[in-house]
């Protein structure tokens, strides 16, 4: 669990280095961000209100009922919320990126950093996040896989945070960093699960 907590901490820390850069965001975070910059809402708060929702449906779905996980998943998506929050508007606001390679090099590092994270908090299995949750739950009721429900939701975010700034005549979310994002953090996360697979095998022979 205190596990758990930590990777979900980290994840905030990695995904504020990718806002910081300001070359675009993940496929989900660029719809966090297009919401935000309508309400004019922190981007963190947004993040835990749509997990939220994906908590809530996931809720529906479950066939057992957990609710202790419930509130521990709750909790963890409040404080991934509350760590993206004070780096975003606290930590990095005073940091200056004028040189693009720079930027580029902070969002690599915060995509790995997130990465990392995300797949270890999967590898751990005891907090997973709420989105994956409803897409595994869907793959379960649907017999649809789940990486085709995983792609929707990235499909679904891009394309509304692209029309959330068309209509509200805000800056383009999805950039150079949203391709970036989407075949390196899939990578780290995929590499980090196999590796603490590995060392597991090792740990218990």
């Amino acid at each position: 669990m205190i596990s758990s907590l930590f990777f979900y901490t980290l994840s905030g820390i990695g995904i504020s280095l990718t806002l910081k850069a300001e070359i675009g965001v993940s496929s989900f975070n660029s719809l966090n961000v297009a919401i935000a910059s309508i309400n004019e809402i922190k981007v963190g708060t947004i993040t835990v209100l749509l997990n939220t929702c994906s908590l809530i449906l996931y809720m529906l779905l479950s066939k057992e009922k957990h609710f202790l996980k419930y509130l521990l998943m709750f909790l963890s998506v409040l404080c991934l919320g509350s760590i993206i929050n004070f780096f975003t508007y606290t930590v990095l606001a005073p940091l200056s990126l004028n040189n693009y390679l720079l930027r580029l090099a902070v969002f690599v590092l915060g995509t790995c950093v997130a990465g990392f994270a995300t797949g270890m908090v999967i590898s751990l299995g005891v907090l997973p996040f709420p989105i994956e949750s409803v897409c595994i739950a869907l793959s379960e009721l649907t017999g649809y896989s789940f990486a085709k429900f995983r792609y929707g939701i990235d499909l679904f975010s891009v394309a509304s945070s692209l029309a959330l700034s068309f209509i509200y005549d805000l800056p383009i979310f999805v950039r150079e960093g949203t391709l970036i994002s989407l075949v390196l953090l899939s990578g780290v996360i995929s590499f980090t699960k196999a590796n603490y697979e590995i060392y597991l095998l090792k740990r218990n022979n």
